[in-house]
């Protein structure tokens, strides 16, 4: 049986290379004092060792790791976008990126972020990315430079990065109404989140301005997961007077309508039509294919990247609060009444 290999040390460089540790130590951060020929064999050996000092070691000896945290509770296809974004704009930074996922669920969820911050910050990491963070506000405290991504409701003591929910679902509303459907149902986000409050609200703004009252009984909290959503969309289906359509907070709640109304006998779109909010890769591959609103998912990563690079690198640069604008795709979930 295969045992894992040790952890090459400094001391084995060292010992390979009949040197001492602090003259490895040098060669490691370019310092002078090492003879041409062996700073060439030294570094020699750590290329064929594959040495490469702990994060917490380097954290101890010079305050950085050159390391950014992107916290999520769970990796799903939201976050999943998120990341290559992140990833996307750290080419060339000098950082790299470390995931941490939580996966909790019942009382492990609650103050998953604080949990996050106390093990990643200061240490492991420069900065971190907290994503969909539910308790994020001035009684967080940390010295570590943190960035927001699509926080809870409520005020942020830390910059944030989301979307222009409101216009979002203003959009996909307004598109609804214009193939004719005035019975329109909405499938609402986790209510805790500010990006489900929004698109609630552009729903109903949408509704108000068209003159169509709002129904309380088309709308049913989804919570932005397939679980989740199951229940609620069969819920609305199921209504004697069923809506001709339904906005969905997310796609992964959209695309669990019709798999619900594919159950239940009801033709999408001939019978219903459906709208999400992400675009994200499992939206076009639908059948029928995801209308949807874009909001620039991995443009959302990356600007929350570069933002955090900034607060590690210029400190004192104050907070930001970016807003990406969104955008309807038309595809075959949606026909006119």
């Amino acid at each position: 049986m295969k045992t894992a290999k040790r952890r090459v040390t400094i001391e084995d460089v060292a010992a390979e290379a009949g040197v001492s540790i602090a003259t490895v130590s040098r060669v490691m951060h370019n310092k002078d004092g090492v003879a041409p020929g062996t700073y060439t064999k030294v570094q020699a050996i750590i290329d064929q060792l594959g040495y490469e000092s702990s994060l917490v070691a380097r954290s101890l000896r010079s305050r950085r790791t050159n390391v950014l945290g992107f916290s999520v509770n769970e990796i799903e296809p939201y976050s999943a976008e998120l990341l290559k974004g992140a990833a996307r704009a750290l080419h060339g930074s000098g950082y790299e990126l470390i995931v941490y996922a939580g996966g909790h669920s019942g009382p492990e969820k609650a103050g998953w972020e604080r949990r996050h911050l106390s093990r990643l910050g200061g240490t492991l990491t420069d900065g971190i990315v907290l994503v969909t963070p539910e308790v994020l506000d001035v009684d967080v405290d940390t010295l570590t430079p943190v960035v927001a991504v699509d926080p809870h409701v409520g005020a942020s003591s830390f910059p944030t990065v989301a979307s222009d929910s409101l216009t979002g679902a203003m959009a996909a509303t307004e598109y609804l109404l214009s193939l004719g459907h005035r019975r329109i149902g909405h499938l609402s986000g986790r209510p805790d989140l500010r990006s489900s409050e929004l698109r609630e609200q552009g729903y109903r703004q949408a509704l108000d301005e068209a003159g169509i009252p709002f129904d309380p009984d088309l709308v049913r909290v989804g919570g932005y997961d397939p679980e989740t959503a199951l229940g609620p969309a069969r819920e609305l289906l199921g209504l004697p007077d069923r809506p001709t359509a339904i906005f969905a907070a997310n796609d992964v709640s959209a695309i669990q309508t019709m798999n619900v109304a594919r159950e239940l006998g009801i033709s999408v779109p001939d019978q219903l039509s459906v709208v999400g909010f992400d675009n994200i890769p499992e939206s076009v591959l639908a059948d029928p294919a995801l209308t949807t609103i874009d909001h620039a998912i991995q443009d959302q990563g990356f600007e929350a990247a570069l933002m955090l690079i900034r607060l590690i690198d210029e400190p004192g640069t104050g907070q930001t609060d970016v807003r990406l604008p969104t955008r309807l795709i038309i595809r075959q979930s949606c026909r006119a009444v």
